[in-house]
């Protein structure tokens, strides 16, 4: 905003302009027919292309609400049911125990994609329940698989059991995916399942989960080829969750995410390849008879990026062409760059955002697109637009009344207890530097508004400490970007931007942490003449109900419009000490 800073790079992307066409609805149990339409869900089929000898086309699930039949625009139909969905009567039961008396829309329309076992992307407006919306159904399946094991004496054994791992780009969101499938328990008040964190000082659990949660470094260095048990794990692993995947398909994660994403197809086509071999007499993908194989000699992968994997789709990914030959393994290094196209799957993955573009060969969604292009796609209703339950403010300040104007922000909406019925007031106020929240905070208890922070200079148990007050007691949580992505916050009431967000896509996750699950917010943005013309590509677009990124070009001309007048105004802004004075 004021602060003195560099104008970022505006995050610029646009969906695909392919008209889709409609194929059908969901009927009640979610199969897909011609007749007893639903007018919440839809299914779009994106139109096909052929690379090669082998077309593909990916189903777009669409979790749309009804036009004409009142204004919720978070849960699904009264009619449609945790059950009607393929849910097991378990953890239907589990879901109302903890408070979740029937789907959301996005819910409603994924679950049924991963109870299939396809790959499924689901790209959803933040606060609609996404989470829950692959957690549900993978304990389902894991539980349903460990019961038959319990109930099969001569499959209950160690190699018999399977895994899912869930990689998030942060430690506190981590935790937070634990917490959550915990609180998804039986009658007796145990969790279903054993949920485990594998990331900053938690290592690998001595009791082995069916769930494992992670940073994608955290499960690199934890499954290390010198490690014994990385074979045995890899080869158990039957479900891969990648949430906030466009951050993870991005910067500093891509390369440890494509090694990971490389390592696990490897394991199908490898016990493909030994199946298929043994077709008069398959075997098991966990079986000893695979066992000689390992994963050494694989460095190489870590180097990998996500620019040379944008040429790779599912159809001709050569994973094992990074493979050096290894000394127990008799398979030579040219005979895998041969391997053939179609392989037996025995992994299912799930990719989880709520900001996915897929205009750019580089961007997340086209990635997602070239290697998975036979995923079920799954899109909210309002992806990449603020949320109707939102109420917009905008402020433009200046250097004589911006600090006025944050501290009656602050005091209009803070002082007042939540519109939520919780009785419990909470506020997030938003800077874009570590030192803007300092200067914030500061500005706030000098005129005596008692305040938290949140930012990367906080130790990891600070922040935690913070977050688990603000949850707990209410009040002001300032805090960077840090805290705008996945962290489920209950009733926040109001948004404000002390600094303006410096992208389209930090716009939208930060206004993302009000109005969620149905329920309403207000967002507070204060602005200067340098966040001018982002503002009225933002608010332009929400007038005509677009997403976001069609208000925006990618031309260098407008770019460099946006860098030229912060550049010109940077003369204009001041300091964070001299915002603190």
């Amino acid at each position: 905003m004021i602060l003195r800073r560099s104008t970022a790079m505006l995050h610029s992307f646009s969906l695909s302009t392919t008209t889709p066409k409609l194929l059908s609805h969901f009927t009640p149990s979610f199969f897909l027919c011609t007749s007893a339409l639903s007018p919440r869900i839809r299914i779009w089929l994106n139109q096909s292309y052929s690379r090669r000898t082998r077309a593909f086309s990916s189903a777009v699930v669409t979790a749309s609400s009804p036009k004409n039949t009142g204004t919720d625009t978070f849960f699904a139909e009264d009619t449609v049911s945790w059950q009607s969905l393929g849910l097991s009567d378990r953890i239907s039961q589990a879901l109302s125990n903890a408070g979740f008396a029937r789907p959301s829309l996005v819910q409603a329309a994924c679950m049924p994609s991963i109870l299939s076992g396809k790959d499924v992307v689901i790209a959803a407006e933040t606060g609609s329940g996404k989470t829950y919306g692959y957690l549900v159904p993978l304990i389902d399946k894991l539980y349903g698989a460990r019961h038959d094991a319990d109930n099969d004496l001569e499959k209950a054994t160690v190699s018999s059991r399977t895994f899912s791992i869930v990689l998030c780009p942060n430690v506190l969101l981590c935790e937070q995916v634990v917490r959550m499938a915990n609180d998804l328990s039986g009658d007796d008040g145990r969790p279903l399942l054993r949920v485990a964190a594998v990331c900053g000082r938690q290592g690998w659990p001595v009791n082995e989960p069916d769930v494992i949660v992670s940073t994608p470094v955290a499960l690199l260095n934890s499954i290390d080829p010198k490690k014994h048990h990385r074979s045995d794990f890899i080869r158990a692993v039957k479900y891969v969750v990648f949430d906030e995947a466009d951050m993870l398909l991005s910067g500093g994660f891509e390369n440890h995410v494509i090694r990971l994403i490389h390592m696990l197809r490897f394991d199908e086509k490898l016990l493909s390849r030994v199946n298929k071999a043994g077709s008069e007499n398959p075997v098991e993908p966990n079986s000893d008879s695979v066992s000689h194989f390992d994963f050494e000699g694989e460095e190489d992968m870590q180097n990998e990026s996500i620019s040379e994997a944008e040429e790779m789709s599912e159809g001709d990914v050569d994973a094992e062409d990074l493979m050096e030959e290894t000394q127990t393994s008799p398979v030579k290094r040219k005979d895998w760059r041969r391997v053939r196209k179609n392989y037996e799957r025995s992994k299912q993955y799930i990719f989880v955002a709520a900001t996915l573009p897929v205009n750019g060969k580089k961007t997340a969604g086209a990635v997602l697109k070239k290697m998975f292009p036979d995923a079920n796609w799954v899109s909210g209703s309002y992806l990449h637009q603020p949320n109707p339950r939102l109420k917009e403010k905008w402020i433009e300040v200046t250097t004589d009344n911006q600090v006025d104007a944050l501290i009656e922000a602050v005091k209009q909406f803070g002082s007042k207890a939540s519109d939520h019925g919780a009785g419990v007031s909470r506020t997030m106020v938003f800077g874009n530097t570590v030192e803007a929240v300092e200067a914030v905070a500061n500005i706030l208890q000098r005129a005596g508004i008692e305040c938290y922070r949140y930012h990367t200079g906080l130790s990891l148990a600070e922040r935690a400490e913070s977050l688990d007050d603000f949850r707990a007691k209410g009040g002001i949580f300032v805090c960077t970007d840090a805290a705008a992505r996945g962290v489920d916050i209950p009733n926040v009431s109001h948004v404000i931007q002390a600094d303006f967000a410096t992208s389209a896509v930090d716009f939208l996750h930060r206004v993302g942490r009000t109005a969620r699950a149905g329920q309403f917010g207000v967002v507070t943005s204060l602005y200067n003449e340098s966040n001018r013309d982002l503002v009225n590509a933002i608010r332009a677009a929400g007038k005509l109900g677009q997403p976001v990124e069609a208000a925006f070009s990618r031309k260098r001309s407008f770019r460099n419009k946006l860098k030229k007048r912060a550049g010109s105004n940077e003369a204009g802004q001041i300091s964070t000490a001299e915002f603190m004075v």
